[in-house]
């Protein structure tokens, strides 16, 4: 990983918008004019993302759902907050997040600058009632004053939320992950780095798998994400039987032209609405993003619910063509896969592992370059 930021800095001394050279199989980064990928930033915004003091009973930090040794998800079904609170998702990985077009699973965020602050005051996630507990922290820590000073020229007095935000923001963005046994294959032309399994997987991914329909891979690089919501019927089990008054009282609050309650279901069956909850968009309604897949064979469980704990449980799950509802999306149908080609799309998703986090899954922080 410190290669990559020691050639987004370099590139940076050339260019006002850095678009840098990323590990195989990658499209270029870019850095916005307003934020200077420095070091004094990058390390900055590594020690506020492990602060747990920007959280209301001083036990969250960011790392506290993104482990960097569990590549910056956390293993668990769903996210766990103060007080060890259940969440109602599951952790995404924020490996190669600087890609995204949308952030958080129902794409609430526009930009990777306007999803840092949402957790700090979600009362489940850090739990602060405002941000100025995160000034405070900040003034009153014995290194932070210093530390901003040196990566944004800025006196304790003027430290802002804002300036917390593009710390942790171009720490983020050296969170990439490539050069795994399929971009040597894929892109680099190695047919040796493949077994047949692995080969006959990406085959299937491509083709009758209907896999890179949404999870893209390009000509010269793979997110592996077409940064799309998609209703594949997970959780929708959930808000199946109540859907029908939910959908008839939102199309009366609309034509009434009055704002929309929708306390017909409580925060957890709310959550499963998706897409639905950022847009009012009846389409929506179930639709998540499709997220990235490097290293996923490291990251389960699965699904935005991490309901699926297994790569082959994920692979069953799409062959039987999803949970049927009104809404599933025309890109998911019944497969009709064999077991062998099931046992070659898992081969293929697990060379997509990155080398430096080959170790990860036991906890292990990721390899440095």
């Amino acid at each position: 990983m410190r290669s990559v930021v020691t050639a987004l800095i370099a590139c940076l001394l050339a260019h006002s918008v850095c678009v840098a050279e990323q590990p195989l199989g990658l499209p270029p980064l870019r850095i916005p004019e307003k934020e200077p990928l420095t070091s004094e930033r990058v390390a900055l915004g590594e020690m506020l993302f492990k602060d747990t003091r920007f959280s209301a009973d001083g036990t969250i930090a960011c790392s506290s759902c993104h482990l960097p040794g569990k590549l910056f998800s956390d293993g668990l079904p769903r996210a766990r907050g103060i007080q060890d609170i259940e969440g109602t998702r599951n952790v995404p990985s924020l490996i190669n997040v600087a890609f995204y077009d949308t952030f958080f699973l129902d794409g609430r965020a526009a930009s990777l600058e306007e999803q840092v602050l949402g957790p700090l005051t979600n009362p489940i996630e850090h739990g602060l009632n405002d941000l100025k507990a995160v000034l405070t922290v900040i003034r009153k820590d014995e290194r932070y004053p210093g530390q901003f000073q040196k990566a944004f020229g800025v006196a304790p007095a003027e430290i802002s939320t804002d300036h917390f935000v593009r710390a942790i923001t171009s720490f983020e963005r050296t969170l990439v992950s490539g050069d795994s046994p399929f971009d040597r294959y894929f892109f680099g032309g190695d047919k040796t780095v493949l077994s047949e399994s692995a080969a006959r997987g990406l085959e299937l991914f491509r083709m009758k798998g209907n896999c890179a329909n949404c999870h893209e891979i390009v000509w010269k690089s793979a997110t592996f994400t077409d940064n799309r919501f998609y209703n594949l019927g997970v959780g929708f089990e959930r808000i199946e039987s109540d859907l029908p008054r939910f959908v008839d009282a939102y199309w009366a609050a609309r034509d009434a032209g009055q704002e929309f309650n929708d306390t017909i279901y409580t925060e957890a069956p709310r959550s499963e609405l998706g897409r639905f909850n950022v847009t009012h968009t009846v389409s929506d309604i179930g639709r998540f993003k499709t997220p990235g897949l490097r290293n996923v064979a490291l990251t389960a469980p699965y699904m935005h619910d991490g309901s699926q704990k297994t790569l082959m449980e994920v692979v069953e799950y799409y062959d039987k063509g999803g949970y049927p509802n009104p809404l599933l999306d025309a890109a998911i149908f019944p497969l009709n896969l064999a077991e062998q080609e099931k046992k070659d799309l898992v081969a293929f998703m697990e060379a997509l592992t990155s080398p430096q986090y080959a170790s990860a899954g036991s906890g292990t922080e990721p390899a440095k370059h």
